[in-house]
Parts: C-alpha cells; structure tokens; sequence
C-alpha cells in the first residue's frame, strides 16, 4: 500500500497544523502496515528455519537487528537536526513579535488623544492575539514535522523491507 502525498513542513502548514498531524499519522499507518508485513515474513522464515537457519536466514535475521539500530540512529540524528531549526524559527518569531509588540506600545505611548489612544491600544491587542495564535499554530505544526523527520528512517526501512521481501 503506497500512497502518494506531498511532504509536508512547518513552513507551509502554520494555517492548518492538523493537516501536518494528519499526514504524520498517514505516514505511521503505512509504516505500520509495512512493519507487519515484515513481522509477519520473518517470523514465518525463522519458524521454518529451525534450530539451523540457512545463510540467507541467518544473513536476514542479522539485517533486523542492524536496520533496527541504524533507523533508530538515524532518527534521532535528523530530529536533533530538526529541533536545532526549530530553535531558530521559534527565536526569530519571538524577535519578529516582541519588535511589532515595542513599535505598537512606542505607537500607543506617542497618542496626542484619547481616541487615537484607544484604537491604538485596540491594535495593540488585536496584533498580539494575532501573533500568539500564529506562535501556537506555527510550533504545532513545527512540532509534527520533526515527528515526521523522526519518522522518516525508520518508514523507509519498514516500506522497503515489506517491497523487497514480497518479491522473495
């Protein structure tokens, strides 16, 4: 079972996180029914193998165990990565918005009347709202990818696995 998505980033779901947490859990089912196919295989082949499994038995049954830690590695090495980005973007926005949050407070201070005052304040408001929505929006969907960096490894190996071992 292959399905055909576009991968998705951060960067182009901030207005809808849920669809980066929808193709994360997409992408874990395929990698799941991959994963029981291979466990399903292997199991089968280490029942028929016995006590005294042939080279190519003993060959696969070692690749399990190697895949396994290479996926794992691998998986950590691009989340790390992932997350050192993520520090960045979260310390730009932060920037972004604390500057747009000083020119609204200096704007508000610089009010010559009541009235100027108070639809400044209203801005104010209105933008830091703004701007804490996107915050949330944007590290919801920040934090699904590196779910999905994470997952990547490992879906790889697993779907492969599954395609290579159907043709033996």
């Amino acid at each position: 079972m292959k399905t055909h998505r576009v991968r998705t980033t951060a960067a182009n779901n901030t207005a809808h996180p849920l669809n980066a947490w929808t193709d994360l859990m997409f992408k874990a089912g395929e990698m799941m029914t991959a994963s029981a196919q291979v466990i399903g295989h292997r199991t089968a082949r280490m029942a028929m193998a016995g006590p005294a499994p042939s080279q190519r038995d003993q060959h696969e049954f070692d690749l399990m165990s190697r895949e396994k830690i290479e996926a794992v590695a691998e998986s950590a090495h691009a989340m790390a990565i992932r997350m050192l980005g993520l520090h960045q973007e979260v310390a730009v926005m932060a920037i972004q918005h604390m500057l747009s949050g000083t020119a609204n407070l200096i704007s508000v201070a610089g009010s010559s009347s009541l009235h100027q005052s108070g639809r400044r304040q209203s801005k104010l408001a209105h933008d830091t709202l703004l701007n804490s929505a996107e915050a949330v929006s944007q590290f919801n969907a920040s934090l699904a990818d590196v779910a999905e960096t994470g997952l990547q490894p490992i879906h790889a190996r697993a779907t492969a696995n599954a395609k290579r071992l159907t043709k033996l």
